[in-house]
């Protein structure tokens, strides 16, 4: 493989697979929050926060953690306010005390806080204002969840990050991957390059999965597919996944690791795949190789979607568990492409209606129609070009489903977000 292209899949993966504590979207905006009480100096007099739509829908319904149980888009700017750590990025909120919550929860009641929804900009952007002895702090994240695009005070920019420093240069390296490569890859990389990042997402990613098949969380999905169809091993990979998303979306704080920057994503990327490894008892460095496949391939399709839209990101994660799953059965280039296609024909545009407890039950939708594309391919059934979205080559059908997700899917996500903002209101005037 070439060197160039072999760095660049390290990086990436380097890069991707950090460590979250919950939600992104609720990390990201109380990360905003610290990093402009830090600057600040103190607690304001009020804050403001300016969130694109898909921000709003992706916090609204999910659980804070270590927030004792608050909910919410003002919850997490506050909690990040109070008592986050900005120097932890996306693991922010790991230090908040019981003291934090109560003068949270204090602040909450007095209206500190209000949420705006901001038009006309990037899917994932936050903008928090601090406002109070005649002092204005401004601090502006953008593209990814810990990317601070600008930082002012009193009109004075402290901080400002450029594009073309950042995100162009990574997404130019994402531009290099493809299935083909993706494979060789796996084969060829040297252990001690990823043993630390896929080891971290070995290890964290099986411990909340674990918390959440053990604890009552949310609606139990993963426990209930357990105890409704046995363990076998279709029944595990999808149980253990949704079952750190149990316990990710309704308040644990246990860290994850992310892929995509999304945690639910991450989970779904590495549990199914491992639960596969496990069941076929092969060697650590085959798992390891596997999950490059699968993280690298579910991080593929999503440079054409972006990292938010009306696209449920479980689909794409779940397309790169299959393609692992079948490379362990041995699977060559031909069956993994066979595998992702039959995936993306299946559950492609699956939509995305914000974070809740229901995404676990969408990644294990999403794992059983993986599972059910290897199924497929190994009896030598694939869809074929020409029906729906699929196409000769597996690379044109991924592009096909980015552009829907990215594209297509625009008009969706402004009708979900209508309504999902429509409720609130209904919600709050009773």
């Amino acid at each position: 493989m070439e060197e160039r292209v072999y760095q660049s899949y390290l990086r990436i993966l380097k890069d991707e697979l950090v460590p979250a504590l919950g939600c992104t979207e609720p990390i990201a905006l109380a990360y905003g929050a610290a990093i402009a009480r830090k600057v600040f100096g103190t607690l304001p007099e009020h804050m403001d926060v300016f969130c694109s739509g898909n921000i709003i829908k992706n916090v609204k319904s999910v659980t804070v953690p270590n927030s004792g149980g608050m909910r919410g888009i003002e919850a997490a700017a506050v909690l990040g306010a109070v008592g986050g750590c900005p120097e932890k990025k996306l693991e922010v909120l790991e230090g908040v005390t019981n003291k934090d919550q109560e003068i949270t929860r204090e602040l909450l009641k007095k209206h500190f806080c209000t949420c705006h929804l901001e038009e006309g900009v990037e899917n994932l952007y936050i903008r928090v204002e601090m406002t109070g002895d005649g002092h204005l702090v401004k601090v502006v994240l953008s593209e990814k969840h810990t990317r601070v695009e600008r930082v002012e005070k009193d009109g004075e920019i402290l901080f400002s990050c450029g594009k073309e420093e950042t995100v162009e240069k990574k997404e130019d390296e994402r531009a290099l991957l493809n299935v083909k490569d993706i494979l060789t890859f796996a084969q060829e990389v040297k252990m001690e390059d990823i043993e630390e990042v896929i080891g971290r997402q070995v290890e964290m990613n099986t411990a909340i999965s674990e918390e959440g098949l053990k604890n009552h969380y949310g609606a139990e999905v993963g426990r209930t597919l357990l105890a409704a169809y046995g363990d076998d091993i279709k029944v595990r990979a999808k149980a253990k996944a949704a079952a750190g998303s149990d316990a990710r979306m309704n308040g644990c704080a246990m860290p994850v690791v992310i892929n995509s920057g999304s945690g639910n994503q991450g989970m779904t990327c590495s549990l199914p795949v491992i639960e596969y490894a496990k069941e076929l008892k092969v060697s650590k460095e085959k798992m390891y190789r596997a999950l490059a496949v699968s993280n690298l391939v579910a991080i593929h399709q999503k440079k054409y979607i972006g990292s938010l839209s009306a696209y449920c990101g479980a689909v794409s994660a779940a397309c790169g568990a299959g393609a692992a799953i079948t490379w362990l059965y041995g699977g060559d280039y031909e069956a993994v492409s066979r595998t992702i296609t039959n995936t993306i024909a299946n559950m492609g545009g699956v939509v995305c209606d914000g974070a809740k407890s229901s995404c676990a039950a969408k990644i294990a939708s999403s794992v059983d129609a993986a599972i059910m594309a290897y199924m497929l391919e190994n009896a030598d059934h694939c869809f074929k070009p020409g029906e729906g979205l699929v196409q000769d080559d597996v690379e044109d059908t991924i592009r096909n489903m980015g552009y829907v997700g990215r594209v297509g899917m625009k008009s969706t996500d402004v009708t979900i977000l209508k309504l999902m903002i429509a409720q609130e209101k209904e919600a709050d005037a009773k």
